[in-house]
């Protein structure tokens, strides 16, 4: 079968149904003895990927490994497969670049900051999965983020991921040339995650843009950095300018993330909570236990989503 076909199989009741697979951009793969997953310490040689991630339907990542083992503990009780009581064995624990976590149909893997760090973790997931010959997935990115006119706790279904000029597009250089790439999100899946929001009806969710940059300090306008050459006026205006071109958080991964699940036929979102209205300042000074319920909530959407995709609602 060729990389990012569908097949039709047979269903109990005699219908015909596709499968959606992974689709692989790089026919140098196919040439390849072994496939050797560095930085997730995973080899096609070393380890069975159909037994160990065949069965994965939903792929979850965030940038920390600890959050990222709080949210396979809370959608293992939800789904009724564990309890607060079990340990998740980290399954990259022969490295320490990323972690991976493990319980059914679910998968997630803690990014790291920023494009670089989420693109790596990306390549080597796409070929995990599709290794595996895993079908029909659907890859959320679950965050933290700043807000533009929202109130901190407001969560965001990302509808285009935008650079720093509020263009829907990821600019890469490869080989030396400028590659653009598309940085639109699944628009049905983002809907249906709405949905879920205003069916558990606990905190304020909205579908916006959200800006991708490259920098946490001068990138995103703020003014606390140990480099600043611009006025508030300035930054202000900035923020002004992106909230009314439709972006409603910031944060630093989304538009690879968009542009490379795009290239492998995955359904894919990026749900973010904000942790303050970047128009209002530029530091967190919520309580520790404000903003650990504010990182909650993103969890709480996409497990009632995976549940609701289940039939367990």
């Amino acid at each position: 079968m060729a990389p990012g076909s569908s097949t039709e199989k047979k269903t109990d009741d005699g219908q015909a149904s596709k499968e959606n697979f992974i689709h692989l951009c790089n026919p140098h793969l196919e040439k390849m003895k072994e496939d050797i997953l560095y930085h997730f310490a995973l080899g096609t040689g070393t380890h069975d990927f159909p037994t160990l991630f065949g069965d994965v339907k939903f792929v979850c990542v965030g940038g920390s490994p600890s959050r990222m083992k709080a949210f396979i503990a809370y959608i293992a009780e939800e789904l009724g497969l564990g309890s607060p009581e079990c340990d998740y064995p980290n399954i990259c624990a022969g490295t320490d670049r990323y972690a991976m976590y493990k319980v059914g149909p679910v998968l997630s893997v803690s990014h790291g900051m920023g494009i670089p760090s989420i693109s790596i973790m990306l390549h080597e997931l796409i070929k995990l999965l599709y290794h595996a010959k895993c079908s029909d997935i659907t890859i959320i990115r679950i965050g933290t983020s700043g807000g533009i006119g929202l109130e901190p706790g407001s969560v965001v279904i990302t509808r285009q991921s935008v650079d720093a000029t509020f263009k829907p597009q990821l600019e890469q250089v490869v080989l030396g040339k400028t590659v653009i790439r598309s940085t639109n999100l699944d628009e049905q899946l983002a809907k249906e995650l709405m949905q879920c929001s205003k069916e558990i009806g606990q905190f304020n969710t909205v579908i916006g843009n959200t800006m991708c940059t490259l920098d946490f300090y001068e990138g995103q306008g703020r003014l606390d950095g140990a480099i600043c050459l611009y006025d508030e006026e300035e930054k202000l205006q900035y923020l002004k300018n992106a909230y009314e071109s439709g972006v409603r958080n910031i944060e630093m991964e989304s538009s690879v993330f968009a542009a490379m699940c795009n290239l492998s036929g995955v359904k894919a979102a990026v749900v973010c909570v904000t942790l303050l209205n970047r128009l209002e300042g530029d530091q967190i000074s919520n309580s520790h236990d404000v903003l650990v319920e504010y990182q909650q909530r993103p969890q709480k959407l996409v497990g009632y989503f995976i549940k609701k995709s289940l039939g367990k609602v």
